[in-house]
Formats: structure tokens, sequence, C-alpha cells
């Protein structure tokens, strides 16, 4: 009975809140300006990366980002070196990540393009339908965009440091997944292997409903949480994020509402 409640709780909570009406502030916001996949998924990994912060600050910096590389990241990148995008963002500061940082993200996502054709398809290429989550394909993405050296700082979670890696997870939920709010547009990466990105207000979330003892909020946590999510939502435990986090974001919706 619990078990039921809950479940119709969450489907309220996604069915009123799951709309793109109540996205704003959120970084996710950028990629609906991007209708070809190849500027979008760039898109969505700049703005997941620099997901930490006071929100105001996130779509600043995010916008500025974008404002520098004009209408196609894409385009962007293929017509860039590292020493050009060191010049172009010498000046770009988000907290504890500076411009070479940002410039070491974007060098290895365009390493990645040149080798692989798209990050979708690096991503795909450490995917086996056999794993039971998407972890080990994370980990070999990370592993890719770090490669040679190249340091992203902060804007990179290392999964295999037991990271709960939230804004990669983030990334991968707007690549995978495709409804009211989520664009998609990635193939080859089943959405019931995604994993819950998990921040204090999902952290809290998974405490309340017993997903999770752990009051630690790394990829341990994460998984539990995830699994917690699956007995609702087996083959979509992400299902729920945006809606619920919603709760953590937006001054006009009270989080204390979520646990009457």
């Amino acid at each position: 009975m619990i078990h039921s409640t809950q479940k119709i709780k969450f489907d309220d909570i996604y069915n009123q809140y799951n709309r793109r009406n109540f996205v704003h502030p959120d970084p996710l916001e950028f990629l609906y300006f991007y209708k070809d996949i190849r500027d979008r998924e760039i898109a969505g990994l700049i703005a997941s990366a620099l997901a930490y912060g006071r929100v105001a600050q996130i779509l600043k910096s995010v916008s500025s980002v974008f404002g520098i590389m004009d209408e196609s990241p894409y385009l962007f990148l293929q017509n860039s070196d590292k020493k050009l995008l060191l010049q172009k963002f010498k000046q770009f500061k988000h907290r504890f990540s500076d411009g070479k940082n940002l410039a070491a993200l974007l060098i290895g996502a365009k390493n990645i393009i040149d080798r692989f054709g798209s990050l979708n398809k690096c991503f795909i290429s450490g995917f086996s339908p056999d794993h039971k989550n998407i972890f080990s394909a994370m980990t070999c993405f990370v592993d890719e965009i770090t490669a040679s050296g190249n340091n992203p700082g902060h804007l990179v979670a290392i999964p295999k440091k037991g990271s709960a890696c939230k804004r990669m997870n983030l990334f991968l939920r707007w690549m995978v997944r495709k409804d009211r709010v989520d664009p998609g547009g990635w193939k080859g990466i089943d959405k019931s292997k995604l994993i819950v990105p998990i921040d204090t207000h999902m952290h809290k979330i998974g405490l309340k409903f017993g997903f999770t003892s752990r009051k630690q909020a790394g990829i341990k946590t994460a998984l539990e949480i995830t699994e917690g999510f699956k007995t609702f939502s087996p083959k979509d435990p992400v299902k729920y994020d945006f809606a619920l986090t919603r709760f953590g974001i937006r001054n006009d919706i009270d989080m204390k509402s979520l646990f009457l």
C-alpha cells in the first residue's frame, strides 16, 4: 500500500511539473536552441558541466560561453584549436573553474568528435546492453575527455574516484531521454540504464523515502536511489528527476509539500 501510494504521488508530481514552463531557471533551457544533435550534445556537455553554484551565476556563465561560440557549437569546435580556445575563453571564470578548465573540456570534446564522429558514438563505444547501468560507459567517456593529461578540473567529475557524477548523469538524462522536458537525440543507450543525478535535494528525497541510508552523496548513494526509483519505473528510473528537483530550484514550490 505504501509503495502504491508513493508511486501515485510521484506520478502526480511528474504530470504536474514535467513541463517546459517549469524549466526556467535551469541550464537545460539552453539546449532547446539547438535542433542539430551535433550542436545539442556539445551544448549539453557545457551546460551540465557548469551546473554548480548559484542558479543565476550558472545561467550567466553558460550564456557567456554560447555567446562566444555563436550559432553552432559544433562548427565552432571544428574551426578551433587549443590555442584559439585558450584565447577565446581567457577571461572566463565560474566559481572553481577558469578559462583553462573550460578550454580543456572543449578540447576533450573536440578530440572525441575527431576520433569517434560524435560524443554519442564515443559513449556507445564503452556501453554494452549487458551492463546493469551506464557507469562503465560513463567512466570510459570521462577517460576520453581527460586523455593525454587534458584537465577540465572541477568541470568533470571522475567516476572511478567514487563521485556521484551528478552533472554528467544530468547530461546523460538530457541526451538519452525524450519527453516534454528532456530533448534527447542520442541513440543506442537504453534509458533504463541511466543513473539518477544526485544533488542535495535528491539525496534528501532518497533518504526520506528509504531508497538509501547513506549520508554521503557518492556514486553508491546514486546507484541505491536509482534502484529505489526502479521499483516505481523500472524502464525509466530517471523519469521523476526533473519534476522532483523543481522543489529545490524554484522559489514558488515548497519542498515541504513533497513530504506531506
